[in-house]
């Protein structure tokens, strides 16, 4: 059984001021929290219904809840068997690590699912880092962190500001660094390097002014067919994956 307390700190988490404050953040359900542990992250709570099995983890404590003291305490509409709240990893960035491979840099996105989705596509193409402006959505808001999937296990977020990291990347890397835009380059015609930095936008406002000023090139999609009056846009979850994909394309087949 939760206490009075355990309950009131695992609503707290929905609060990024309480999630800073206590250093933790919480996941939900059998996946994401398997993922977690395996990578290491140690919980400070554990709770779920006698559902859910975790084999060769006995040595965490685990609270036993009915289904109606899981939903009591979860944040989801719909509980899935279990919760923890784990201690948030604390990295540091090191730029030599940014010279090595493509590296996303996330200028104001503001949609928790869109920061997920793209946390969990970068799991997939094994982009390790992400640099997010200051004002980009917290990667462990409750949202953020069920729509990763279990992959922010494997990808590190930092949060810098960009202004001055471009910059400083540019003159000590010499990378390229690639911006995408509704009006730029043919991704599929033009040449892209790897290593090298790939900023993508707010879903509003795209890339500012101030951080554009330090790309190298600008990139777009291109719809199909050309010059065609569809969609305004693309969601920038599904741009930053097929813009990875013909990097990786690129760098395979190169």
């Amino acid at each position: 059984m939760l206490s009075k307390n355990q309950k009131k700190l695992i609503a707290s988490m929905a609060q990024k001021k309480q999630r800073d404050s206590h250093g933790l953040f919480l996941a939900e359900g059998p996946k994401i929290i398997n993922e977690l542990l395996d990578a290491g992250f140690t919980p400070h709570l554990l709770a779920g219904t006698s559902e859910w099995k975790a084999p060769g983890r006995q040595n965490y404590e685990t609270l036993v809840l009915s289904p109606a003291e899981l939903s009591s305490a979860s944040l989801l509409k719909t509980p899935q068997q279990v919760l923890a709240l784990f201690r948030q990893p604390t990295h540091t960035l090191n730029n030599d690590a940014i010279k090595e491979d493509l590296t996303l840099v996330l200028d104001g996105i503001q949609d928790p699912g869109n920061l997920g989705t793209i946390i969990r596509m970068a799991d997939w193409f094994g982009i390790k880092k992400l640099i997010c402006s200051k004002d980009t959505v917290d990667a462990f808001n409750p949202k953020v962190v069920q729509a990763t999937m279990g992959a922010l296990a494997r990808v590190q977020l930092f949060y810098t500001d960009l202004d001055s990291f471009l910059p400083a990347c540019k003159k000590d890397h010499h990378l390229p660094v690639y911006g995408a835009f509704l009006e730029g380059d043919n991704i599929y015609t033009s040449s892209l390097k790897t290593p090298a930095l790939l900023v993508m936008g707010n879903e509003g406002r795209g890339i500012r002014p101030t951080t554009s000023q330090h790309l190298t090139q600008r990139l777009t999609i291109p719809s199909f067919p050309p010059q065609s009056s569809g969609s305004e846009s693309l969601n920038v979850g599904v741009a930053t994956a097929i813009i990875c994909a013909e990097f990786r394309r690129q760098q395979g087949f190169s």
